[in-house]
């Protein structure tokens, strides 16, 4: 297993994991705000790559016998953000994370979330966020590595 930057040949490896990152959020989304519609793939994925080459930011893979198994996209939100609950001047925020469900449960998310974290310190971010669905394995998963509550809705 081996973590490696992002690169077009692995286009559709990478929209596979998102498909399927976003078959499992529509499951879980009881407002049903979530959907997958005709062209999301598409654009979806062309809206990550916008987001990641405007914002510094990165897409890393986990490879595992020449085949993707995982993917975390993170940005850098550099706008100023002081309110109530959050200080934080300069923060990553983890767009999207996936293992594949045959993968999980092995400790790759564990070592992909840290490769991402370690990108976050060494452009000195002070904070990293992310959304996640409070009835999702990865809820538990987050708040096992260090991370708590901040919004709920």
């Amino acid at each position: 297993m081996e973590i490696i930057d992002y690169n077009n040949i692995y286009e559709k490896e990478f929209k596979n994991l998102l498909m399927e990152l976003q078959k499992y959020i529509v499951k879980l989304d009881k407002e049903e705000y979530n959907k997958i519609g005709k062209d999301f793939i598409r654009n979806y994925f062309n809206t990550i790559i916008e987001n990641v080459n405007k914002y510094e930011g990165k897409i890393f893979l986990v490879r595992e016998n020449k085949k993707i198994i995982g993917a975390i996209v993170g940005v850098i939100n550099n706008d100023t953000i002081d309110t109530e609950n959050f200080k934080v001047k300069k923060r990553g925020r983890i767009l999207d994370f996936i293992i594949n469900k045959n993968y999980q449960g092995k400790g790759i998310g564990k070592k992909l979330l840290n490769h991402m974290e370690n990108y976050f310190k060494t452009v000195k971010c002070e904070g990293i966020i992310l959304d996640v669905f409070s009835n999702n394995v990865a809820y538990s998963f987050y708040k096992k590595e260090g991370y708590f509550d901040r919004l709920f809705r």
